[in-house]
């Protein structure tokens, strides 16, 4: 039986997924590396520790498979979005890649807006200048390592630095070049208009391609290393999120999806590239051919249930700290939790907000807690959910992934505060399943991406909104929304007294 394989190149390992054309995962296998840290704010990683392990999870997989190495006849990415990798005139990498989550570039943010201006920035690129994007790091090594910057040759993203080196071809793929802010979204073309402004030679924005598009094949080298056939053929793959939605099956105009892993993700898809919502979310091209996704995050949506066993409850199980949660009436007693312990991104792009307990006392137990941090995390994601219907989305199915999907009581929150109908996976496999669905459909095992996601993708239990609880959640929603406008002021006088 025929093959394909998914990699998706993660910040903490790269997982790779050997599927069928039943859809289904024969194997398995991930590899991690590590992340450096050097001063606070930064953080990078070596590309070629992803090539090293990406190699070796190939050869893993392929030393379990009873198939000829020919049986296996494509291979695609999902990767992290907006990390920058400088390549020299030799394709080689000639710093440490720096990653989405680094901080280090408020000043050249404010430099885009001084420059490009921030309206002409968000009607090209359809985004706001957040540090975790491309654009601003090319700045930064233009400013601070300009004999680094004088040397590079063409930048990419950390999936397509893997992808050169397993064909000898660079491309990058519009659903990452949509997260550089270099990239005219609508028009699928690099903006030379904001290249010439920031003084960056166009030259160095790598040739463009469609996600299913066939970039090359294995190289003889990597053929050998890891024992694949020298003609599987290799796709360009998309961004984590673009390939997420199509593991989820986003895949035509009002699906939408909620991920909820260490961030939280609200994701929607877009027939066409032309919606005005003046950055309040992110604008990006999908994997998918032809279309888009606008996209809200919350910083902190899984985290703030971590850390908040971790630092209370930290001897219990994550399913010992549910159990009891719905025996305790929606509103937590009149507890309100704000999710904001790292900042925020949707729709407060403010680094200084800090989370919040509103309401506490002396009645309120451990269980009242853990519910008031579940409703505020899904407030947190509500807010992309109304920013979307406010500009002209129906959306009354929403499919959940991460771990607010693995609790039947947060499904049910998610529906009642969505007012939406949660639908469930019956098995998921994240965005290693979406980038090995764009190597099927490269492949021509199908003549669409949702063709395919009718064969590898299957919906399971559905959670429908229980009309008393909406119509109290929209209350507490709406008290919810009143905790930043109070309190944004004190977390900022507040972040004088940190240390």
């Amino acid at each position: 039986m025929k093959h394909v394989i998914g990699v998706d190149l993660g910040t903490s390992a790269v997982k790779l997924l050997l599927v069928n054309q039943q859809g289904e995962v024969t194997q398995e296998v991930s590899k991690s590396y590590p992340l450096f840290q050097e001063k606070v704010g930064y953080s990078e990683q070596n590309p070629n520790d992803w090539v090293e392990q990406t190699t070796a999870g190939i050869t893993e997989l392929l030393e379990g498979f009873d198939g000829n190495p020919e049986d296996i006849e494509g291979l695609s990415f999902s990767g992290q979005m907006h990390g920058l990798v400088l390549l020299d005139e030799n394709n080689e990498v000639l710093r440490n890649a720096i990653l989405w989550n680094d901080t280090r570039t408020t000043a050249e943010c404010e430099e885009i807006y001084e420059r490009v201006g921030k309206e002409r920035l968000v009607n090209i690129t359809k985004n706001i200048a957040l540090e975790g994007f491309t654009l601003p790091k090319i700045l930064w090594v233009k400013n601070h390592e300009p004999e680094v910057f004088r040397k590079a040759h063409a930048f990419v993203l950390p999936k397509d630095y893997v992808r050169l080196k397993l064909t000898g071809k660079l491309h990058m793929e519009y659903s990452d070049a949509a997260g550089t802010l270099l990239l005219n979204v609508s028009e699928k073309m690099w903006s030379k208009e904001i290249c010439e402004i920031l003084d960056i030679n166009p030259e160095i924005c790598p040739p463009l391609v469609g996600s299913h598009e066939e970039v090359g094949t294995i190289t003889n080298r990597v053929a050998e290393v890891t024992g694949l056939s020298f003609s599987t053929r290799v796709f360009a793959g998309g961004a984590d999120n673009a390939c997420g939605a199509i593991g989820a099956g986003i895949l035509a105009d009002g699906k939408t999806m909620v991920s909820t892993g260490t961030s939280g993700v609200v994701l929607s898809y877009e027939a066409s590239g032309d919606k005005d919502i003046g950055g309040k979310a992110h604008y990006f091209n999908h994997a998918a051919p032809e279309a888009f996704y606008t996209m809200g995050v919350t910083l902190a949506a899984g985290y703030s249930l971590s850390w908040f066993k971790d630092t209370f409850a930290k001897d219990i199980s994550f399913n010992e700290l549910l159990a009891d949660v719905d025996t305790v009436p929606v509103g937590a007693n009149g507890l309100l939790f704000t999710p904001y312990i790292v900042g925020e991104r949707t729709p407060h792009v403010d680094a200084n907000v800090r989370g919040s307990f509103i309401g506490m006392d002396g009645s309120h137990e451990m269980t009242h807690f853990v519910r008031a941090v579940i409703e505020g995390i899904t407030f947190s994601l509500n807010e992309s959910v109304e920013i979307f219907r406010e500009n002209g989305k129906t959306i009354d199915t929403i499919v959940s992934i991460g771990g607010g999907a693995k609790s039947e009581s947060w499904l049910q929150m998610q529906a009642d505060i969505f007012n939406a109908k949660m639908v469930k996976m019956q098995s998921e496999q994240g965005p290693g399943m979406g980038a090995a669905m764009l190597a099927a459909y490269g492949c021509n095992w199908f003549n669409s991406l949702k063709d395919c996601a009718d064969v590898f993708l299957k919906e399971g239990e559905v959670y429908e909104p229980i009309p008393e609880n909406v119509e109290k959640y929209k209350e507490l929603f709406a008290v919810y929304q009143e905790v930043y406008r109070k309190t944004n002021q004190l977390n900022q006088q507040l972040m004088l007294f940190r240390y």
